[in-house]
């Protein structure tokens, strides 16, 4: 495993960043959200980024998209993304 990320997980990370962005109040966002970081998550163990695949695995357990509702996580949700 190297040290730096490869370019394609570090674009699909910036767009998750941004995407969460739009995802708190709009529902198929929060789903697209969810299945950009549960496709990270796989690659990320995939390739041997356990502490990274850690971090993305507790957004996702915080992260469960309900229609007709806004999100009740955004903010812990922003702030662990934004740590990433």
């Amino acid at each position: 495993m190297a040290d730096k990320l490869p370019d394609d997980i570090n674009t699909d990370l910036e767009a998750a960043r941004n995407l969460h962005l739009r995802a708190t109040s709009d529902y198929q966002k929060c789903l697209e959200f969810n299945k950009l970081m549960s496709n990270l998550l796989a690659r990320l163990e995939d390739d041997g980024y356990y502490k990274l695949a850690d971090r993305v695995m507790s957004i996702l357990l915080d992260c469960s998209p309900k229609e007709g509702s806004s999100c009740e996580k955004a903010t812990l949700i922003g702030d662990k993304i934004k740590k990433i």
